[in-house]
């Protein structure tokens, strides 16, 4: 039995979590894409495979997070609360709306959102909300207050994405716990991990009751996205947050293209 698309599919999940942890997305916008042009896999299939790939991509990511102290696990519980019912709407969409205009739309909005990132004076840390204070294992103090509220309707949108699209939902969350929340963008990558597990399990579900999930690939897959995100969330602690916001920047662009491509 020849297994060489399942190894490729081993190699490229290890350098998607890679990329993955280090940003905070779920690695959904460039495995989506990969199932559907080079393996033919149908487009419901593939996000939903992508989904169960997501699941080990933000339970690894969160390890390694954890370990470095830097996953403000209560804002996350909080942001939780918007992004799991989000997440099965969203899977449930993918059976009544054709994705094609919409997908284009996203694209549209991921693009400009990435040219936000590259402004220096966007982020402002609010003064008002729930005050955190997290010490990282090598002493960063990241000082901060959480608006939690605004960042809890804006997850369910997160939700949604993730579920329709079969990515992580980090996308949208990460800039939202910036923006909007409040977070440092090395603890915004970190908490979206975390949030991204329970996302990922609730759209993978529905999907899976839908049969859009080819599990030999998810497993494949799901190997793969391990190692790597153990390699990117190290290579992230020693990126600085300029850099970081640039990676997710052009990152952002990666999705947005291939979404916008889609309609042609």
């Amino acid at each position: 039995m020849n297994h060489l698309p399942e190894l490729i599919l081993l190699v490229i999940a290890v350098l998607v979590g890679m990329i993955s942890a280090m940003i905070g997305l779920g690695g959904g916008f460039l495995v989506v894409p990969i199932l559907i042009y080079f393996f033919n896999v149908e487009a419901h299939q593939a996000i939903g495979t992508s989904l169960v790939m997501i699941i080990f991509t933000g339970l690894s990511a969160t390890f390694a997070y954890w370990r470095q102290k830097r996953v403000d696990f209560l804002v996350g519980i909080l942001l939780t609360i918007g992004t799991v019912p989000g997440a099965v709407l969203g899977a449930y969409l993918t059976t009544l709306v054709t994705a094609r205009v919409l997908t284009a739309l996203f694209g549209v909005f991921l693009v400009i959102l990435a040219l936000q990132f590259t402004r220096k004076d966007y982020v402002t840390s609010p003064k008002t909300g729930l005050h955190r204070l997290i010490v990282d294992s090598k002493g960063v103090e990241f000082d901060y207050s959480a608006r939690v509220v605004p960042g809890l309707i804006l997850s369910f949108v997160a939700g949604v994405v993730s579920g329709f699209f079969g990515i992580g939902g980090g996308a949208v969350m990460v800039p939202v716990m910036m923006i909007v929340v409040g977070l440092p963008m090395h603890i915004a990558v970190a908490v979206s991990a975390f949030i991204m597990v329970f996302t990922s399990i609730s759209g993978a579900l529905t999907h899976l009751t839908l049969g859009n999930v080819i599990t030999e690939y998810a497993l494949y897959l799901s190997l793969g996205i391990v190692c790597g995100t153990q390699i990117g969330a190290a290579m992230a602690r020693r990126l600085s947050t300029s850099m970081l916001q640039r990676v997710f920047a052009a990152s952002l662009v990666v999705v947005g293209l291939r979404m916008i491509l889609d309609l042609l």
